[in-house]
């Protein structure tokens, strides 16, 4: 136990590594509690979209030499992500038609540019780092650490002082409307939020695993709690909890730090759902 903890000391010594567990945690907070709102609203699909439109955009940027990819990369992602939130509003384009389309152009062309511009020496590489994960996360700048906790704190805010009127949008939006709420300016606020948190998830856990770090802790918490803001609060406990221990075994025994946080978020959540079934 000793050297256990003397190991873990001198990991956590080294700056790369303690910006990187405070980065996991910070951005976990945030999905955790997007993640709620986009499933009880059934905008999950909007994850995964826009996860696979970020990686397109990422080839892109790195097609184009960008210095920081994240000023083009953001935007783009924020636009795909009103874009699809309006085609699911549409009757004759449904949420799952769009997000076929969008998605899946975006992962060809930028695997295709990637391929034929040849910027890297390793594409498959590059290509396997961005969509699972990769040692990004340990290579962080002080920017790009205070820009994630500056937008998790801002979202986490966002719930704060809106609470009262994200419930109500989330749960009824009709009566959100007889209240006065602006059903659209909040949602396409959700889509926003969605857009910014999963560009900055894709160091952490890579574009194809950013939906179960979304999805995971609003299915756990809600597997135990029956209110929302019991919801919101474990939600947000079950993915700081996971995101250390996956970031802690993945530092330890040197495995893929987005799919270990995946695994450990699939295993609380079996836990979670045991619990649940007990208490009914």
């Amino acid at each position: 136990m000793v050297e256990f903890f003397s190991t873990l000391q001198s990991y956590f010594s080294v700056e790369l590594v303690r910006n990187a567990f405070i980065v996991s945690v910070f951005i976990s907070v945030a999905a955790s509690l997007l993640g709620v709102t986009l499933v009880l609203k059934r905008f999950s699909f909007i994850g995964d979209g826009l996860s696979h439109t970020a990686f397109g955009a990422m080839a892109i940027a790195t097609v184009l030499r960008l210095t920081n990819s994240n000023l083009f990369v953001m935007p783009v992602t924020i636009l795909c992500a009103v874009i699809l939130l309006r085609m699911n509003n549409s009757k004759k384009v449904k949420g799952d038609a769009s997000l076929a389309v969008i998605s899946v152009t975006s992962m060809a062309l930028g695997y295709f540019l990637m391929n034929i511009c040849n910027v890297k020496a390793n594409v498959s590489g590059d290509v396997c780092s961005t969509l699972f994960g990769s040692t990004a996360i340990l290579t962080l700048t002080p920017s790009d650490v205070w820009l994630c906790i500056g937008s998790s704190i801002l979202v986490v805010l966002v719930y704060i002082f809106y609470y009262h009127n994200i419930f109500a949008v989330t749960f009824d939006e009709e009566f959100a409307k007889a209240s006065g709420i602006n059903v659209n300016l909040y949602n396409t606020m959700i889509a926003v939020i969605s857009a910014v948190v999963i560009v900055l998830a894709m160091n952490l856990v890579g574009s194809l695993l950013i939906t179960a770090l979304v999805v995971f802790p609003a299915l756990a918490a809600m597997k135990v709690c029956s209110s929302f803001k019991k919801v919101i609060i474990t939600a947000s406990i079950f993915a700081v909890l996971t995101s250390s221990i996956g970031m802690l075994i993945s530092i330890l025994l040197s495995t893929p730090v987005g799919a270990t946080i995946v695994l450990v978020e699939l295993a609380v959540y079996f836990i979670f759902a045991i619990v649940g079934m007990i208490k009914k």
